[in-house]
């Protein structure tokens, strides 16, 4: 059995709160499960600065420097194999497994690592420094999006491997197809910024969609207020669900009739996995990371706004056979390459590219 460490400098996957980096974290240590890894949890300090704090920065870095000194001991009596990483970038650097592997003498392998050169200046540098170190020191980093890859491969020193590996749903198989007959619906957490961007696109989409039509939004969050306003001149056609359980959103997507998420900067979008393995079409903005998980399809660039995005939902929602064909195709791209069987292909072939079997 392989002895592999994990770490997410993000967020760990025992985080109290919700969300796609945490669902991501757990699926992963699944998978690694599932082709036949002992995989630890090696640390839950979590690097993350979002302000641009240089003082916050430095003390996270004498913090990390005490997990390495533990971890090495640690390490030693467990025997670990491996050490995996994921989500290392410039705002939340992996800080300890380049060390840790270092002194064990083991490979050090990355999930969803992003380069990002031009921060080696300005208030993240020094963490930037470190993100691009901790990608430099990886036997193998497997990449998630195509955006990744290609500054990946452009700064990959000598020997590393890299390998794609799909944003996946941590289950073997599909659910339920949903009815396509009901509500539409929106699925995002209510925070400033690009959420409360996606929320704007929304609302603007709305007003311009004829009919009778309703929506549901599952998400919380501290903006809330503010997307209520947002959604508040279409009275009771919008309902704000709050943040729902895994299983209460689950039966949410089974009774919509498609999913409405336009996808300002997602990384990729757990949520769109989800909604096309019910079947349900998506009508989202064409961007980088959305279009790594979309079934193939149109769907309208950014610049066309909100009238493109209301002439495509307004199809979906007059014609009940198109979406039939379009969650149809949704459904079968994620059987094919979202779940967890192909990602523990993937991790499988990674992991033995770095001597780890």
């Amino acid at each position: 059995m392989m002895r592999l460490a994990f770490y997410a400098p993000l967020k760990p996957p025992d985080h109290p709160v919700p969300s796609g980096d945490r669902a991501m974290a757990r699926s992963l240590i699944a998978a690694l499960e599932g082709i036949g890894a002992d995989v630890s949890l090696a640390s839950t300090l979590r690097s993350r600065d979002g302000a641009g704090n240089p003082a916050f920065q430095s003390r996270t870095m004498a913090q990390a420097e005490a997990e390495i000194a533990r971890l090495i001991a640690q390490g030693r009596q467990t025997r670990w194999q491996a050490w995996i990483s994921y989500h290392n970038y410039y705002k939340a650097p992996d800080l300890i497994g380049p060390a840790v592997a270092r002194a064990l003498g083991i490979p050090y392998l990355q999930v969803e690592s992003t380069r990002a050169r031009k921060r080696l200046v300005g208030p993240w540098a020094g963490y930037a420094t470190a993100a691009e170190a901790a990608a430099d020191a990886a036997a193998v980093i497997f990449h998630v999006t195509e955006r990744d890859a290609e500054t990946l491969r452009r700064d990959a020193p000598p020997g590393q491997h890299l390998y794609r590996l799909r944003p996946f749903l941590d289950r073997d198989s599909l659910p339920d197809a949903a009815t396509r007959s009901g509500p539409m619906l929106s699925v995002g957490m209510m925070r400033a910024g690009d959420k409360l961007a996606s929320y704007r696109i929304i609302a603007e989409t709305l007003a311009l969609v004829p009919g009778d039509w309703s929506l549901e939004i599952a998400g919380d969050g501290p903006a809330r207020a503010q997307v209520a306003q947002l959604m508040a001149p279409f009275g009771s056609r919008v309902r704000l669900l709050g943040a729902l359980a895994e299983t209460e959103l689950a039966r949410t997507y089974a009774r919509a009739s498609l999913l409405f998420w336009p996808g300002v900067n997602e990384a990729f979008g757990l949520v769109y996995l989800e909604a096309q393995a019910a079947g349900l079409p998506v009508v989202a903005q064409d961007r980088p990371g959305v279009r790594d998980v979309l079934a193939p399809g149109t769907p309208p660039p950014p610049e066309a706004g909100a009238a493109a995005l209301a002439h495509r939902l307004t199809e979906l929602l007059q014609d009940p056979d198109l979406r039939a064909r379009q969650g149809d195709l949704a459904r079968d791209h994620v059987a094919r390459h979202h779940l967890r069987p192909a990602a523990m292909d993937s991790l499988r072939a990674g992991l033995a590219a770095a001597g780890v079997t």
